[in-house]
């Protein structure tokens, strides 16, 4: 969860650590009361500023997966199912939308991704 991040993503760094924890949360690899790492732990994991991760968990506090404890660090908070299933939904669709994006450059229709969806699933399946 923690291993790198992509600066050449459109995505925002804090953004790319956010959305890690959140689908962590979400699975139930991060389970509530569980400590994240310190910032300046967790920046030097992935040699980013320590303000990148100070962005990431402010956002993760405002939007209720963790809590924030001065002195103490920062807590993963109880979340219910239905935000669970909701947020893995949610990264689901953002897998998606990359993956059409990635094959509309590479001259893929929408139908070619589908098919090659639907032959990967049935060989998961046998």
């Amino acid at each position: 969860m923690f291993s790198e991040v992509d600066p050449r993503s459109p995505t925002p760094l804090y953004d790319q650590i956010a959305s890690r924890i959140r689908i962590a949360i979400a699975a139930g690899d991060l389970v509530p009361g569980r400590s994240l790492p310190s910032v300046r732990h967790l920046a030097s994991r992935l040699r980013v500023n320590p303000a990148t991760v100070v962005q990431a968990y402010r956002a993760l506090a405002a939007d209720g997966f963790v809590e924030m404890r001065q002195g103490s660090g920062t807590f993963v908070c109880e979340v219910g199912t239905g935000r669970k299933e909701s947020e893995r939904s949610a990264q689901a669709r953002q897998l998606v939308r990359g993956l059409l994006s990635e094959a509309a450059r590479r001259g893929l229709s929408a139908g070619d991704v589908a098919a090659a969806f639907r032959a990967e699933l049935g060989s998961e399946v046998e």
